[in-house]
């Protein structure tokens, strides 16, 4: 699958800053240092107003302006290309048409012509993931003229494995990437460029937790450290 990758122009849409790491941190950064891949990042979300009972941009005016700092911090140490940062109300994205994101998508598609996207699982607990999911899916109707030829989805930590265990939605991988402890460390670097966002062991999103789930799906293949994606569709 990696050489599929080799030389391709890879979106990743997200909802939230830090979403790009807890997800595919890992492998963008071997995307980027052993497959020559250009990888822009699309943040929909600003991440960080749900914290209070009403959405008041203006109270978390300074903070924001913090959060986009730190995303730009968190993509040196990936070492993507690009970054798109949008401002749709964090965990809210369900009190906006889906067409006004799948419209975000559409324009970044245009502008950036990638040919895989990786994206949230559709399953997720949290609805910004949800809808994430489906304006991508939407953005990229298969037909003919359409330049994604890939569809790829993975875990956030923190929103993917808090799923009632009764729910049908679970995220089942189908596809591993193999990633070395220097990929794992850039991911875990990112990680903690984010103030807000980071947390002590054990929460999800510590780097103690990163770890460990590297860890677990590499045991579970074979190698010291992987991460772990469901592959939606592929045409080549």
């Amino acid at each position: 699958m990696l050489e599929y990758l080799r030389n391709k122009r890879v979106l990743v849409v997200v909802a939230h800053p830090d979403d790009e790491l807890l997800g595919p941190g890992g492998t963008m950064n071997r995307l980027v240092t052993e497959y020559n891949c250009t990888i822009r990042a699309v943040i929909l979300g600003e991440g960080l107003t749900s914290r209070s009972d009403k959405r008041n941009s203006e109270k978390w005016k300074g903070k924001l302006a913090t959060h986009r700092n730190n995303i730009k911090a968190a993509r040196k140490a990936i070492g993507y290309e690009s970054t798109g940062m949008y401002d749709f109300a964090d965990n809210r994205f369900d009190s906006v048409d889906l067409l006004d994101i799948i419209k975000v998508i559409e324009r970044e598609k245009m502008d950036f012509e990638p040919e895989v996207i990786f994206t949230h699982h559709g399953g997720d607990v949290n609805i910004d993931h949800q809808r994430t999911f489906e304006a991508v899916v939407t953005a990229c109707r298969p037909m003919a003229h359409e330049r994604v030829k890939a569809i790829i989805t993975f875990e956030t930590m923190s929103g993917t494995e808090w799923r009632a265990s009764a729910d049908p939605r679970h995220f089942i991988p189908n596809l591993f990437v193999a990633i070395s402890e220097e990929n794992l460390n850039a991911k875990i670097l990112g990680m903690e460029a984010y103030e807000f966002e980071k947390r002590q062991y054990p929460h999800p999103r510590s780097p103690e937790a990163l770890k460990v789930r590297a860890q677990m799906w590499g045991v579970a293949n074979g190698v010291p450290y992987a991460e772990a994606f469901h592959m939606i569709r592929c045409i080549s």
